[in-house]
């Protein structure tokens, strides 16, 4: 009978001990890594290794073709190689019979080529195309703008340089002249300046083609005293020339 109750007395003590814990109650997540065998998230290393792929839209390389070499060889025994593109240009080198020049460019119309000057290794200039023969293709040539005429050369003389006259015969006249030379056709303009601080005013004169032109002019003269006169050419380049003079009176 004792042995029955002490049966029954552990199975009631094991219900209540089962009772005691509370629903709310969790179990804490370790924070320390497990170990263990992989799972399927891990990927184990292949012994194989993956097939090679040949590379697709790989570059093209060619090489640049080199511009074809162009050459002007002169017709006649004489033709004359010019500033510019044009019989208006001054004439700056020539090109002998059999004589042969690079040909760098050619202007729009192809009826001048751009070469470089024979007599001058570091110089450019023009050859007409109809006193020249061509070897090479000149239409592959880039087209070459005309140079910008310019006033290359001033000279001025003054009429009379060295005047002597009483000092009660004032105001005296100089007569003075210029010759403007260009390159090229162009519009000069100028101004007379003096060394008194006066000056004329602005004037023009019309180059149809290159050479020289003459300017001429006065001055009056007010008193003895050495001076100078120049012209001053403002376009299409600035360029002055002076010439110096004296005037001397007697009592």
């Amino acid at each position: 009978m004792r042995n029955r109750q002490s049966l029954v007395g552990l199975a009631l003590a094991a219900a209540l001990s089962a009772c005691s814990l509370s629903p709310d109650s969790t179990t804490p997540l370790s924070a320390e890594p497990t170990t263990g065998s992989p799972t399927e998230l891990q990927v184990q290393p292949s012994s194989t290794p993956p097939p090679l792929i040949p590379p697709t839209d790989l570059p093209t390389l060619t090489a640049t073709p080199a511009l074809e070499e162009v050459t002007a060889f002169a017709k006649e025994e004489l033709i004359n190689c010019r500033f510019g593109p044009g019989t208006v240009y001054i004439v700056i080198g020539q090109l002998k019979e059999g004589q042969s020049a690079r040909v760098v460019g050619r202007d729009a119309g192809s009826a001048w080529y751009y070469v470089h000057d024979p007599g001058n290794p570091d110089g450019f200039c023009w050859l007409a195309a109809d006193v020249v023969e061509i070897e090479g293709n000149p239409e592959a040539l880039a087209v070459v703008s005309p140079p910008a005429p310019s006033v290359t050369d001033i000279t001025v003389v003054v009429e009379p340089n060295r005047m002597v006259v009483p000092c009660s015969q004032f105001p005296q006249v100089v007569y003075i002249t210029a010759e403007v030379t260009t390159d090229g056709p162009a519009l000069v303009t100028y101004r007379w300046e003096a060394s008194t601080g006066v000056s004329s005013v602005d004037n023009a004169i019309a180059f149809e083609e290159a050479g020289t032109q003459t300017i001429q002019d006065y001055y009056q003269i007010g008193a003895p005293n050495d001076y100078w006169i120049g012209l001053h050419v403002l376009g299409p380049n600035d360029l002055s020339e002076q010439t110096n003079f004296r005037v001397i009176c007697n009592p």
